[in-house]
């Protein structure tokens, strides 16, 4: 049906062959610190700065964005559920739970098409930020471009809506 999320069937038949016109972008634990939390790594722009980007980026590629951020891995996993019964594609930062949440791996693996992102370079960090327990599970990972990593999620999104 054109204008409704990525279906599961959609997703098993290959590269979306559904219009997506809704993206979930769903942050996890200390990401609502943002421009407060290490500036010298994630930047001075407050999480409310990457709402609205991600808002108007999405509106230019055709998207209707919803940006959520939580500290609770129980209420991240309740989304992706969410997610995955609607079928709408995500753009995720797990934040600190990319490193270890089986829970949330699991959850990730359920949802049809799911980018993790990070706003940092892990692999350039601590040697256990280098570690992602979500990326095996996800469609892709975009890392180290600041909130720029949002902007090409969303637009790898576009891209795999328009392979289809």
């Amino acid at each position: 049906m054109a204008g409704a999320p990525v279906t599961a069937a959609a997703h098993a038949a290959g590269p979306e062959a559904a219009a997506i016109t809704k993206v979930w972008v769903l942050n996890g634990p200390n990401l609502g610190r943002l421009g407060a939390r290490e500036p010298e790594v994630y930047g001075k722009a407050d999480f409310g700065a990457l709402q609205a980007d991600c808002r108007r980026w999405g509106a230019r590629l055709g998207f209707e964005v919803d940006v959520r951020q939580t500290d609770s891995e129980a209420q991240l996993v309740a989304w992706l559920h969410d997610a995955a019964d609607a079928a709408i594609p995500v753009v995720l930062n797990p934040a600190a739970f990319t490193h270890y949440s089986y829970a949330l791996r699991d959850a990730v693996a359920q949802v049809p098409v799911v980018i993790e992102v990070h706003i940092s370079n892990p692999a350039a960090r601590e040697e256990f930020r280098q570690t992602s327990v979500i990326s095996a599970v996800a469609t892709g990972t975009i890392a180290g471009f600041g909130f720029g990593s949002y902007y090409l999620a969303l637009s790898a999104l576009r891209r795999l809506a328009a392979s289809a």
